[in-house]
C-alpha cells in the first residue's frame, strides 16, 4: 500500500475540493460580491445575461479628437478653459494631453456634439495650435478611462455580474460594451447617461451688492459619502471632504462671509441675482439638487478654523432615491465623456428565457457525464478503474466552479461549453494514462508504475500546452463570448495537469499495484 507522503497529490485534490464546496455554497467565502446569488440561492455562482436575463448595451463615446495639437505640459489646464470659453461649452467637456512617454504628439478632445469640425479647429488655431487631423471619437486613454469608471458606475449601483469592455464596431472605430444582468435597457441607460459631475458653489453678495457664484468643491475633493434617512433630517448624504482641500474650503467660506450662520431664499440657477441671502449650493450634472444657507455648528467649525479636524456635512435630498444618487456619483466618480445611445446597438434577454437556458445547461452536462461514463465503463470493464475516472473528471469540474464562484466570474452559455470541453479533455487524459500504464503488461514495482505514469504524463502535459497556446489568443482578444470560453477551458486544463490527473495516478496506483 503507498505510503501517505507518496499520496499527497490525492490529499491536495481534497483539500482544494473542500475549498472549492466554501466558495460554492458558504457566504461570504468569494472575494467579490456574492452578485446574483441571494441568501435563498443554493451557490454563490454569478450569472451572465445568457443565464440570468439583462441588457448588453454597445455604445460609441461621444466626443471629437484633434491630434498632432504640441502643448507643452504646463499649459494643458489653461488650453482647456480657453477652448472651451470660446467653444461655448464646459471646461469638463475639454481635455488637453501633452505628449508624453505614450504619446509622440498632443491631442485635444471635446465630449459633445454641438460643436463641428471647423469650429473646433477654429478654436485651436486662435489659440496659436495647428492640429495635423481632427476625426470623431476620442483616444484609447479615454476610452480606458471610461472602461473603469463605467466599470465603478455599475458596481456601486449593485449591477452585480456586470461587465465592461472596449469592442471594435463592424466599420471600424471602438465601442464601450456594457452587459448587466438582471437589468433591462432603460434601467441600464438611466444610471449611464448620467455622469455624475457633482460640484459645490458658495453663492454670496460682493461687496458691490451683485450676487456672485464661485466654485468651492469639486467632484475629486470629496473623500466619501453615505446616504440614510435620518430621524431628524430625512433623507440625507453625509459627505466628508478630502483632508488636503478641507482646510481651502474652511477659508474660502470665511471669505465668503459663511462663518455666520445664513439663510437662503429664492435661489435660481440661471439668475442668481434673485438670490435672497447666501447658499451653500451643490450640482449634479449642472442643476441644483441643494441650496441651502449654513447651520451655525457648521459655521463656527469655518470661524474657529476646526472643520479641518472632522469635514463632514450634511446634503439634505428630497427622497432617499436621489440621496443613493448622490452617494452613487461621489462614490463612482464622474465618466469622462457620454456615451452615444442613439447610434449603440443593444441586445436584451428575457429572465425566463434565461431559466430555460440554465435548464438545458444541466441537462446537457448530465447527459455528458452519463455518456463519457458509459464509454469510460465500455472500454476497461473493471469498476476499479471507470469509477476513479470519472470521480476525478467530476472533482475537475468541481474546481472549476469553484474557482469561478470565489472570482465571481459571471457564467454564460460560452462558459458551460467551456465545462463540457474540459470534461472531453480531461477524461480523454486520463484514458491515455490509463492505457499505458495497463496496457503494458503487469506492473510489479513502483519503479515500473513511475516510469509508464511519466511516459503519459509527457503525452498529456504537451496536449495541454498546445490546447492553452491555442486559446490563449482568444482569451485576450476583445472576441466576445469567445473570451468566455477560452478562460474556462485554459483554467480547466491547468488544475488538470497540475491536480486531478496526477491525483488519479495516486489512485490508480493504489488499484494496481501490489508492492510487499
Amino acid at each position: 500500500m503507498s505510503t501517505l507522503k507518496e499520496n499527497w497529490r490525492i490529499a491536495l485534490l481534497v483539500v482544494l475540493l473542500i475549498g472549492a464546496a466554501l466558495a460554492l455554497f458558504v457566504p461570504g467565502v468569494p472575494a467579490g460580491d456574492t452578485g446574483n446569488a441571494t441568501s435563498d440561492a443554493p451557490t454563490n455562482l454569478q450569472y451572465g445575461i445568457q443565464l440570468s436575463g439583462g441588457t448588453r448595451i454597445r455604445a460609441p463615446v461621444v466626443g471629437q479628437t484633434a491630434e498632432g495639437v504640441d502643448v507643452d505640459p504646463n499649459d494643458t489646464a489653461q488650453l482647456s478653459q480657453n477652448v472651451a470659453n470660446r467653444l461655448g461649452i464646459d471646461p469638463i467637456d475639454v481635455d488637453v494631453r501633452a505628449p508624453d512617454q505614450q504619446r509622440d504628439t498632443g491631442a485635444v478632445e471635446v465630449f459633445t456634439n454641438d460643436v463641428t469640425r471647423e469650429e473646433f479647429r477654429s478654436a485651436l488655431e486662435a489659440e496659436g495650435y495647428q492640429p495635423d487631423t481632427i476625426r470623431d471619437g476620442v483616444t484609447r486613454e479615454t476610452r480606458q478611462q471610461m472602461v473603469t469608471s463605467v466599470q465603478d458606475k455599475i458596481q456601486t449601483s449593485a449591477l452585480s455580474g456586470g461587465s465592461v469592455q472596449t469592442v471594435s464596431a463592424p466599420g471600424g472605430g471602438q465601442f464601450i460594451s456594457i452587459t448587466a444582468p438582471g437589468r433591462d435597457r432603460e434601467d441600464l441607460v438611466r444610471i449611464l447617461e448620467e455622469r455624475g459631475i457633482v460640484r459645490m458653489y458658495a453663492v454670496h453678495q460682493a461687496d458691490n451688492g451683485t450676487y456672485v457664484r464661485e466654485q468651492v468643491l469639486s467632484q475629486d475633493e470629496f473623500a466619501g459619502v453615505a446616504s440614510e434617512n435620518s430621524q431628524t433630517e430625512g433623507p440625507i448624504a453625509r459627505v466628508t471632504v478630502e483632508e488636503a482641500a478641507a482646510e481651502r474650503f474652511s477659508q474660502q467660506m470665511v471669505d465668503a462671509g459663511f462663518d455666520q450662520r445664513r439663510s437662503c431664499t429664492n435661489y435660481n440657477h440661471s439668475d442668481i441675482q434673485q438670490t435672497q441671502g447666501s447658499c451653500l449650493v451643490a450640482t449634479l450634472n449642472g442643476e441644483p439638487f441643494y441650496a441651502r444657507g449654513v447651520a451655525p455648528g457648521l459655521a463656527q467649525s469655518f470661524r474657529e478654523n476646526t472643520f479641518k479636524n472632522d469635514p463632514v456635512f450634511v446634503l439634505p435630498a428630497e427622497s432617499m432615491d436621489m440621496a443613493r444618487e448622490i452617494e452613487l456619483n461621489l462614490k463612482a466618480g464622474r465618466l469622462p465623456a457620454p456615451l452615444d445611445f442613439e447610434n449603440s446597438q443593444s441586445i436584451s434577454l428575457d429572465p425566463a428565457l434565461a431559466q430555460q437556458f440554465q435548464q438545458n445547461s444541466l441537462i446537457t452536462g448530465l447527459l455528458a457525464v452519463l455518456a463519457v461514463s458509459l464509454v469510460v465503463y465500455a472500454r476497461y470493464g473493471r469498476k476499479e478503474v471507470a469509477a476513479p475516472m470519472v470521480v476525478t473528471a467530476l472533482s475537475e469540474v468541481f474546481l472549476l466552479l469553484g474557482f469561478v464562484a470565489f472570482v465571481q466570474y459571471p457564467l454564460n452559455l460560452s462558459h458551460l461549453a467551456g465545462f463540457i470541453a474540459v470534461i472531453g479533455t480531461g477524461v480523454d487524459d486520463l484514458i491515455i494514462i490509463a492505457d499505458e500504464i495497463l496496457q503494458q503488461g503487469n506492473i510489479e514495482t513502483g519503479r515500473v508504475f513511475q516510469s509508464r505514469f511519466r511516459k503519459a504524463f509527457w503525452v498529456i502535459g504537451a496536449a495541454a500546452a498546445t490546447t492553452i497556446v491555442a486559446m490563449s489568443p482568444l482569451m485576450v482578444l476583445s472576441l466576445g463570448d469567445l473570451s468566455g470560453f477560452a478562460i474556462i477551458t485554459i483554467v480547466g486544463v491547468l488544475l488538470g495537469v497540475l491536480v486531478t490527473r496526477p491525483a488519479y495516478g495516486d489512485i490508480l496506483r493504489s488499484f494496481v499495484l501490489d508492492e510487499d
